[in-house]
């Protein structure tokens, strides 16, 4: 039988951002013999003691590696996930960036899979989009092909479905699977203790010809989703693979969300605005509540177009999108508050649904049907467990 290398003990639990005391208290491992849990695990990692199968069970859950991983006699190479468009605050730990990586290869993971069962059944379609547009081209040539290739309406994005952000993002989505892009909104890897800070990752995208993906973090607001599945969507048609963050500080990044900005809110639609440098911070606020509100849209990207346009300055735009972030999350805990004291809560299936997107669920059960997929890889697909396949694409019809 094979042995455990201990070198990838260590490197599991410090590629999954924990400390070696944090990872004992994880798994379980106490004290036992005059030694801290840690001391021991310290003796594991050092090939100076053998983990139980229970134990490397925990580990596998924890670090959240297959269990054949600790029986490699090299350490795996790391999945490429394409550029790291972010610019991350100083006050995020390495613990925070290595939940966005477990993210990034888990999401990766069903994507390559769904590639797969497309291609197994010859059903793999190359999108022309992806990887079609040169940036050197212009933010105005790109938001345009955009629209014309999703049908996008503007009109029916902003009322034809009824007023509100998510009968619009409904709709943006629609559109943007039908055009063949899988569009996922995962916050978190499983439970609320790992949720995704949006400063860490707003989103990301899988710019892939056959099964392209693009992922959203639902801990932002969902006014927000909108802007930035189009901002990922200007990823795919530049072919680029790659997460990016809350503070867009490099040139690709502006130029996506300038990208997002014509589509969502047109330069004509703000034309008229009269200039509000040296305006007080509450009337500023007011316009934008007022542009945002007319138009469907978010108050941050409103207010991110009038300082693109120079109708607002960078001092003002940076301090009431704080303001804004702000007044999110006090209004999220908020919600969480009157949900947990509420009866009951959503139904499982109807949120995982919602997470999931129609194209995926669909595929799946189409698969399911067909016997091309079993019910353990159409879990590994959907991301739940394998008893939960069946019910869940069958309230998907």
């Amino acid at each position: 039988m094979p042995k455990v290398n201990p070198s990838i003990l260590r490197w599991a639990r410090e590629t999954a951002g924990f400390s070696i005391e944090d990872a004992a208290d994880k798994i379980g491992l106490g004290a036992a013999r005059g030694l801290a849990g840690s001391e021991r695990l310290a003796m594991l990692e050092a090939g100076e003691a053998e983990p139980s199968r229970p134990l490397l069970l925990k580990m596998a859950s924890q670090y959240r590696r297959p269990l054949l991983t600790f029986y490699l006699a090299e350490r795996p190479v790391m999945a490429a996930r394409g550029e790291d468009f972010r610019t991350l605050p100083e006050e995020f730990a390495q613990r925070d960036a290595a939940l966005v990586d477990t993210l990034l290869r888990e999401v990766r993971a069903r994507q390559e899979m769904v590639r797969a069962l497309l291609e197994a059944e010859d059903e793999a379609q190359v999108l022309s989009f992806v990887g079609s547009f040169d940036q050197d081209l212009g933010a105005e040539a790109l938001a345009t092909n955009i629209v014309e290739t999703l049908g996008f309406d503007l009109e029916h994005f902003r009322h034809g479905s009824g007023r509100g952000s998510t009968k619009g993002f409904s709709y943006l989505r629609e559109r943007v699977e039908a055009a063949g892009v899988f569009v996922l909104l995962i916050g978190n890897l499983g439970s609320h203790h790992s949720a995704l800070n949006v400063e860490l990752f707003r989103g990301f995208a899988l710019a892939d010809p056959v099964a392209p993906f693009v992922v959203i973090n639902d801990q932002d607001s969902e006014q927000a989703w909108s802007f930035t599945l189009l901002h990922e969507l200007a990823h795919i048609w530049l072919g680029e693979s790659g997460v990016s963050g809350g503070r867009p500080t490099i040139a690709i990044e502006t130029f996506c969300n300038d990208i997002a900005g014509r589509i969502l809110l047109p330069a004509n639609d703000i034309a008229g605005e009269q200039p509000l440098i040296g305006a007080t911070q509450g009337r500023v606020m007011a316009r934008i509540a007022a542009i945002a509100d007319a138009r469907q849209v978010s108050h941050s990207m409103v207010a991110y177009k009038l300082y693109r346009e120079g109708i607002i300055d960078q001092h003002m735009w940076s301090a009431v999108t704080a303001l804004y972030r702000e007044l999110w999350l006090r209004n999220r805990a908020a919600q969480r508050d009157r949900a947990r004291e509420s009866d009951g809560g959503p139904n499982y299936y109807i949120v995982r649904r919602h997470r999931l997107g129609n194209r995926l669920l669909a595929l799946s059960r189409r698969m399911l049907a067909e016997g091309a997929l079993s019910p353990s890889k159409a879990a590994a697909i959907l991301g739940v467990k394998p008893n939960n396949v069946y019910s869940l694409t069958d309230s998907a019809a």
